[in-house]
């Protein structure tokens, strides 16, 4: 019998979760005995509340990672703008936690495949568990998703072996009626899809056969940024930033106390960002007009790639801190030497 586990967490997109338990349960309809589909939760049995509107579904028991099977991991439903506690970023943070631990376990067990609805590839991204790994979110996240190191792959379900991740929430019935076809066959699917009328959409992207060549516009890349133009426009320096700062960003999940150390040689800047025991380089420093830029690949609280933008005026620093779709966060930081 195959399990299939709909993971709920507070704050969930409701469609993310209900479309593939509509599919796998109409599977199990049409081959009685096959498969068995719940809702679990990293915590145990509950009531959990989707995003927004707090529609609640009933999660019948804990998350097994250890289950052979199947996982699929809702994104969740919250607004885009703002740091509040309804924003989404705020809602991926707080489900990185304990669920993030069963997640990693479950990606490491055999004949166990995790799959993800929009969002629900960035609960496994921003937990650091697909580094490097081919995946595919909601449109509007695929910025974050490559800044947490994953390859975003711009395809309606991407099959990476144990790890299928499916786009923007609609997709989780292509995702669902994909892995029935995968895991019992092309026939059970066509019957789902016919009693849903409903035909799987888009071709599932998988790390075989023939790559099409790049065009010289996507090998070409961003366009460089005329540093050099900008300083003459301005006359700012690049040792108007060295020296230790004390730093504070304020993120959706709450402030990060950062100590910075910043230093020019030969008219290269480079610099270090120290946050507890953590002391990471700065990548690609660089000076743009006024503003110091620079990437910083943190790990806490959750694994991103940062982008930051800052000024100095005299012994004050400010700026943001920016990782895809997440809001700007406010930099501000006072020189200490």
């Amino acid at each position: 019998m195959l399990n299939v586990q709909i993971v709920l967490f507070d704050g969930f997109d409701l469609l993310d979760a209900i479309a593939p338990y509509e599919v796998f349960f109409a599977a199990e309809m049409s081959v009685p005995g096959s498969l068995s589909v719940s809702f679990v939760t990293a915590e145990g049995p509950r009531s959990v509340a989707s995003g927004v509107n707090g529609v609640k579904l009933e999660a019948s028991s804990r998350l097994d990672p250890d289950c052979a099977g199947i996982i699929i991991v809702p994104g969740a439903c919250g607004t885009l703008d703002g740091d509040g506690p309804d924003s989404i970023p705020a809602i991926l943070a707080r489900v990185n936690t304990e669920l993030a631990g069963l997640l990693q376990q479950a990606l490491g067990q055999p004949d166990l495949i995790v799959g993800t609805v929009c969002g629900g590839s960035l609960v496994l991204a921003m937990g650091g568990l697909i580094e490097g790994r081919p995946a595919v979110t909601n449109h509007l996240g695929m910025e974050l998703l490559a800044a947490t190191g994953a390859i975003p792959i711009h395809a309606r379900v991407v099959d990476d072996g144990d790890l299928v991740t499916a786009g923007g929430v609609t997709a989780g019935l292509d995702l669902a009626l994909y892995l029935v076809e995968r895991e019992l066959g092309p026939q059970i699917a066509l019957a789902v899809e016919q009693l849903f009328e409903y035909e799987r959409r888009g071709t599932v992207w998988r790390a075989q056969g023939m790559a099409p060549s790049p065009s010289k516009l996507m090998a070409g890349g961003e366009p460089e940024h005329p540093a050099s133009e900008s300083q003459q426009d301005n006359g700012a320096k690049p040792s108007a930033f060295d020296g230790e700062w004390d730093t504070s960003i304020a993120t959706p999940v709450g402030k990060m106390l950062v100590k910075l150390r910043i230093s020019t040689s030969n008219g290269t800047i480079q610099g270090t960002a120290t946050q507890g025991d953590d002391v990471i380089d700065f990548i690609n420093a660089e000076l743009r007009g006024s503003q110091l830029c620079w990437s910083l690949r943190i790990t806490k609280p959750m694994r991103l790639n940062l982008k930051f933008e800052v000024s100095v005026d005299g012994g004050q620093m400010s700026g943001i801190a920016k990782a895809g779709l997440l809001p700007a966060s406010k930099l501000t930081g006072v020189r200490i030497s």
